[in-house]
């Protein structure tokens, strides 16, 4: 029986010295399963921007709520009931602070989601309502969605003018 001799540097087995590299069908299967999770992970980024804009104008119609609520308790003997389908007295220098806030008011939701946003504040003795309403397809996924912020509290007087 011979025996075959090995130099130090090599002594490969037959088996192995006959693969040299990865094959064509294991570069094409690596990068599908790369694209398959790449275009995951964009769909998981695009539905965390839709949602994160969605959160974004829930917070500024709360600032805008709050705001609004804010004047009518520093201004409490004005009837501040507005309804949404009303359009805001004009911004003059002679306006009353009232119509100034309401200009304000319809020019902050204006700005907060385009025309298409309304709101509108109810007055039942001291209890004050404020809605907010926007168009929100874009998060709801579905046409005509609308995303309704209401803020509603009590103030220390009625807010409405004794007649």
């Amino acid at each position: 029986m011979a025996m075959r001799t090995c130099p130090a540097t090599s002594c490969a087995s037959p088996a192995t010295a006959r693969q040299a590299g990865m094959s064509l069908i294991e570069v094409l299967v690596s990068l599908l399963i790369l694209g398959v999770g790449l275009l995951g992970a964009g769909l998981i980024q695009l539905n965390a921007l839709k949602y994160t804009d969605s959160s974004r104008m829930i917070s500024q119609a709360s600032f805008i709520a709050y705001d609004m609520l804010d004047r009518i308790r520093a201004n409490a003997g004005a009837d501040y009931s507005w309804g949404s389908d009303d359009i805001s007295p004009a911004s003059t220098l002679a306006a009353s602070v009232r119509d100034q806030d309401l200009h304000d008011f319809e020019a902050n939701i204006s700005h907060l989601a385009g025309d298409s946003a309304k709101g509108s504040i109810a007055i039942n003795q001291r209890e004050v309502t404020i809605s907010i309403s926007w168009d929100d397809s874009r998060a709801a996924k579905a046409s005509n969605t609308r995303e309704i912020f209401t803020l509603t509290s009590r103030v220390a007087v009625d807010p409405r003018p004794v007649r």
